[in-house]
């Protein structure tokens, strides 16, 4: 039975309203749906009002909420979902719906991540770098070049590579990158709060290359439009506005360094006195990107002749199959919609008791029995015998490893 008497009423009512204007309706529409005048909806929302456990009910099933999300503990967060449909709703998409649906979800793993925190006490830490002005004269392009490298020497990566992308993102510079389903036209959207920092969706069902592009173009757009939610389409109609130009180039400087790229491919002609389109692939795969993008940041870079890629693609040349023929060893891909911080806060949350196990699947977006599988692996670490045998060893979360307190 739902039990209203430890929720703060002015909390609920800031989470029916904040939920109300995500939904775009007036208060007018819900006092009709509810069967109340309006002054006595307005008094719900604000606090004056006691809310029966029938009218909770009924008011998540209109805003088209959870109920737990309407009553769940702590301080309501400043709504993404107004700001993100305001945007959205300027963009004419294939499939509203579905965009939406993702928009809608992105404030529920929001929400979800702080809760988690909250639970286990411990807060996501932000280091952001500072925001960049746009309004000079220098080519946004030449600025993104100069900022990625500034970024990268801030975050100590140097020119290398970087493959545990996402991770990376969220513990040293404090990003929530979750991935969920979007329309296919749709790169990702972004969105910044004081109190979450920035929030990222990328398109769950495109490669794990352009989603690790999505992601930085995104970090990009923190940079230069911290206080201004996006969205992100595949393609523009016209000239892409300067903020696009810095965050696209941003994320060609950030995953293929200058430097690096240089070196590498010198290195390849230098031994084998050509580049081939086997040399490209496995460059490509070096740094974790599609073939098109690394042939036009080579195009870019002067090092291939300006229309390459698209006498490529022309061609008929299939990046997969050419990348399956050299027998490629295949990337360390995450497919789940948090990070792997969210997963074991989670887990971590479970086994202290602090959440059930339908919680727990609530908060993993999976069933139960599965739940219960995300728990076991990890608590589970592959150790090698001495003998060489391999052996599972299931880790004690709570033991100390600081010795005598």
């Amino acid at each position: 039975m739902l039990q209203l008497d430890s929720i703060d009423p002015r909390t609920l009512g800031q989470r029916i309203a904040e939920a109300r204007k995500a939904r775009g309706v007036t208060q007018q529409d819900v006092a009709d749906f509810l069967d109340v005048s309006r002054p006595t909806y307005i008094a719900i929302e604000k606090g004056e009002r006691t809310t029966s456990p029938d009218e909770v009910r009924k008011l998540a099933s209109f805003l088209g909420r959870k109920v737990h999300e309407l009553v769940r503990p702590g301080e309501p967060v400043i709504e993404l979902q107004p700001h993100l449909r305001a945007v959205a709703g300027k963009m004419k998409s294939s499939d509203e719906n579905v965009l939406y649906a993702g928009i809608d979800e992105l404030q529920r793993l929001a929400e979800d991540y702080r809760e988690l925190e909250r639970l286990m006490n411990a807060p996501l830490q932000f280091d952001y770098p500072p925001v960049v002005d746009l309004s000079g004269r220098i080519d946004p392009a030449q600025l993104a070049e100069s900022v990625s490298v500034k970024e990268r020497q801030r975050l100590g990566l140097g020119d290398q590579p970087v493959n545990n992308l996402r991770s990376l993102l969220e513990w040293d510079v404090g990003l929530r990158i979750f991935y969920w389903e979007l329309p296919a036209n749709i790169a990702g959207m972004y969105a910044y709060t004081p109190d979450l920092g920035c929030c990222i969706l990328i398109n769950r069902n495109h490669p794990a290359e352009k989603r690790r592009a999505s992601m930085v173009h995104e970090y990009g757009h923190l940079i230069v439009d911290r206080y201004q939610p996006g969205i992100d389409y595949l393609s523009f109609p016209g000239r892409k506005p300067a903020n696009e130009r810095f965050a696209e180039q941003f994320a060609l400087c950030f995953l293929m360094p200058t430097s690096s790229v240089r070196k590498r491919f010198q290195e390849i002609v230098t031994t084998t006195g050509d580049f081939q389109v086997a040399d490209l692939c496995r460059l490509s795969h070096f740094y974790f990107v599609s073939v098109e993008a690394m042939a036009l940041r080579l195009e870019q870079l002067a090092l291939m002749p300006k229309g390459t890629w698209q006498a490529l693609r022309e061609s008929g040349l299939a990046p997969r199959q050419a990348q399956a023929l050299l027998e490629l060893p295949s990337q360390p891909v995450s497919n789940h919609p948090y990070p792997e911080r969210y997963k074991y806060l989670a887990v971590q949350a479970f086994e202290q008791g602090k959440i059930s196990q339908g919680q727990l699947g609530r908060f993993l977006r999976c069933d139960p029995l599965a739940a219960r599988e995300i728990v076991a692996a990890c608590r589970a670490s592959t150790v090698v015998e001495d003998s060489g045998e391999a052996k599972q060893l299931e880790l004690p979360f709570e033991k100390s490893l600081l010795g005598d307190q």
